[in-house]
């Protein structure tokens, strides 16, 4: 089991900043062989529930085309959190973000955080 807990979302002007952080726990984190993605996802009132950033235990790193250039995600390995700083933020960014672990290789390996509110409004 993993468990994820994210934390960092709140009320911002647009043009603002903030970073969220998903913290994750679980005994399978220092099982190598199962390769892991790492992924902020975002759901807005109405909309259906979106991939903005994953970074991966292969390096890949990939972000939603709306947000590259604004987010970044990195993670702390020793600390077993994934960040996502959001820069320039917009009002349509607006929306609750989770946070997400799964593995590379095994399917039933999928755990969600609870999410956090983001909202970008003046």
């Amino acid at each position: 089991q993993v468990q994820l807990v994210e934390s960092g979302g709140g009320l911002v002007q647009p043009g603002g900043s903030l970073r969220l952080s998903c913290a994750t726990s679980g005994t399978i984190l220092n099982n190598r062989a199962m390769g892991w993605s790492r992924n902020w996802y975002r759901q807005a009132p109405g909309k259906e529930r979106e991939l903005v950033a994953a970074i991966s235990s292969t390096g890949n790193i990939n972000y939603l085309e709306s947000v590259k250039g604004r987010f970044t995600i990195s993670g702390d390995n020793a600390k077993n959190t994934v960040y996502l700083q959001m820069n320039s933020l917009k009002p349509e960014d607006t929306a609750v973000y989770f946070c997400n672990w799964r593995s590379l290789y095994f399917r039933d390996y999928d755990y969600w955080g609870q999410g956090t509110q983001v909202t970008v409004s003046s």
